[in-house]
């Protein structure tokens, strides 16, 4: 049983003097994250009762705001997802040289992760390091080049070359497991440096006993056939450089400061069984349409984002089992929902404006792979995509970063808005964190379509950046990640003034937004 929107937003404000309009938005914007991650919605994971609860209100506030369906069935696009659940316990692993094996615990010296597509029932295969495991001829970089990798287990470290933007080596990682099953390898295992750790290894190994999933369509897939996947704790990753002539040490400090990694063959084989259970299950992306007002360029669309679902129930983290994702990424729904709102109230946009909520996004942007490839609008008319995963208003607004925006006119477009509302517009600080392909604008970008992810901008070496490292050190990914948290909703809303303009603007613009002529993702 839902409680109104309205009534909500009614008992909020009894408890405040008389708002402005922007403490109405906030107000509105902080009864939605509320509603959304609240513990009824039991983490909102994707496929059960909770997530479904959780579309419900999104559909009962989109159509309170008067946004009209644009799915398939109402608001609705389902997605035939197959889950796995890797038994961690049950796996069994070993690394063998020169006849002699050490065994490896699976679920806490190593993560057989079940995100990504299907893992082969056994496996039994030397291991090579590739450096980075970056393909990149074009810019004269290839972890690749003269690898024999047929039958083999690539292993890999986080980072790569300076000189290579965050969003091109975020893309060639994106692709590095379909491009290593394309040339026989058999899987591969990812060593992160501890200093480039962002979810702490007791963390990953809770996360890493829950459900992964994969599009149920096998052609949809990036990595067609079984494809073994894990990780190494960085605490024990020396194990799999014993006889190398190779230290740990010495490739983590490398890859630190993005300079050459080498490559070489390991004396070492990795023999593995792994216990999986699987099954079916269907759920939702949402869809919603404001229509344009131009009789031509209303058939065309800009698109604003986030996703809906978040990690469900798990392992408990002191006491507390409800993942609720408060921040991931109810914030992101939230602004979907007010940017509707001040698009749908406002002078009407010559574009159509899409608003999409997507499924399974944690399991590797599922949904909105699905809807970049099917749209339920026709294939071509979505000129752009606007993003929200995770904004993080911690601190308050006073410069934001896109990953994207050197890859497209919509840079310009955003510059010229920041320019307007006072506000800096920040390159991405971690571009090795790899944020660009880990949000669902990179399904559109994918197609060959622009688009960006908004975040609230912040700087190496300053509060900000502290405040968020700290955040995803300990809330990240995590049952803390909830309503008890500090939030400036204030703040969180003038993002959402920013992201309106440029949606307007982009809408209202006679030509469509295009990649930029040095731009890997412009499709000629």
């Amino acid at each position: 049983m839902f409680t109104s929107p309205r009534t909500m937003l009614l008992c909020l404000l009894l408890a405040l003097p008389v708002p402005a309009l922007a403490a109405d938005a906030a107000a509105q914007w902080w009864a939605d994250v509320s509603a959304l991650a609240n513990d009824g919605m039991e983490g909102r994971l994707t496929g059960t009762p909770g997530y479904d609860r959780a579309a419900a209100y999104v559909i009962s506030r989109l159509k309170e705001e008067g946004i009209e369906p644009a799915g398939v069935n109402g608001y609705l696009q389902p997605v035939a997802l197959e889950q796995q659940i890797v038994d961690q316990d049950a796996s069994k692993a070993e690394l063998v040289a020169d006849g002699v094996s050490t065994p490896l615990k699976v679920g806490d010296e190593m993560l057989i992760t079940a995100a990504g597509g299907r893992r082969p029932e056994t496996v039994d295969a030397p291991l090579v390091f590739i450096g980075y495991g970056l393909h990149l001829p074009k810019q004269g970089y290839d972890d690749f080049a003269g690898q024999d990798l047929k039958g083999k287990i690539a292993v890999v470290i986080t980072g790569g070359p300076a000189d290579i933007s965050g969003a091109i080596k975020s893309n060639a990682r994106f692709e590095r497991n379909e491009q290593l099953a394309r040339l026989g390898a058999l899987g591969v295992i990812a060593l992160t440096t501890p200093k480039q750790v962002e979810i702490t290894w007791e963390r990953q190994k809770l996360l890493a006993r829950g459900p992964g999933m994969y599009l149920s369509d096998a052609t949809l897939r990036d990595t067609k056939s079984a494809f073994f996947t894990a990780t190494f704790e960085p605490g024990k990753s020396e194990a799999l450089l014993k006889g190398s002539g190779h230290s740990f040490a010495e490739l983590s400090a490398l890859a630190d400061a993005s300079k050459p990694v080498p490559r070489f063959a390991l004396p070492l084989r990795l023999k593995a069984s792994v216990v999986s259970k699987h099954s079916l299950l269907t759920s939702p992306n949402i869809a919603a349409r404001l229509e344009g007002s131009d009789p031509k360029l209303k058939s065309e669309y800009v698109a604003v984002s986030a996703h809906l679902d978040h990690l469900g129930v798990g392992a408990p983290i002191k006491g507390d089992a409800i993942y609720n994702g408060a921040m991931d990424d109810a914030s992101g729904v939230a602004t979907v929902l007010d940017i509707a709102h001040r698009l749908k109230t406002g002078p009407k946009p010559k574009r159509s404006i899409l608003f999409l909520l997507f499924t399974a996004e944690e399991k590797g942007l599922l949904g909105s792979s699905y809807y970049a490839r099917r749209p339920t609008v026709p294939k071509g008319s979505i000129v752009a995509d606007l993003n929200f995963d995770m904004p993080l208003p911690l601190w308050p607004l006073k410069s934001v970063y896109a990953p994207g925006q050197d890859e497209s006119s919509l840079g310009a477009d955003m510059r010229a808005v920041a320019m307007e509302q006072g506000l800096q517009t920040v390159p991405d600080p971690l571009p090795d964190r790899n944020v660009f392909i880990r949000t669902d604008q990179f399904a559109f970008v994918r197609q060959g379509v622009p688009a960006l992810v908004f975040k609230f901008g912040f700087a190496k070496d300053t509060p900000e950046f502290a405040i968020e490292h700290d955040w995803r050190a300990n809330r990240y990914h995590s049952p803390s990640d909830d309503l008890e948290q500090p939030i400036l909703k204030d703040e969180a809303v003038k993002l959402d003034a920013f992201v309106a303009a440029i949606a307007t603007r982009v809408a209202n613009a006679g030509a469509r937004p295009q990649f930029l002529p040095d731009s890997i993702f412009r499709k000629d």
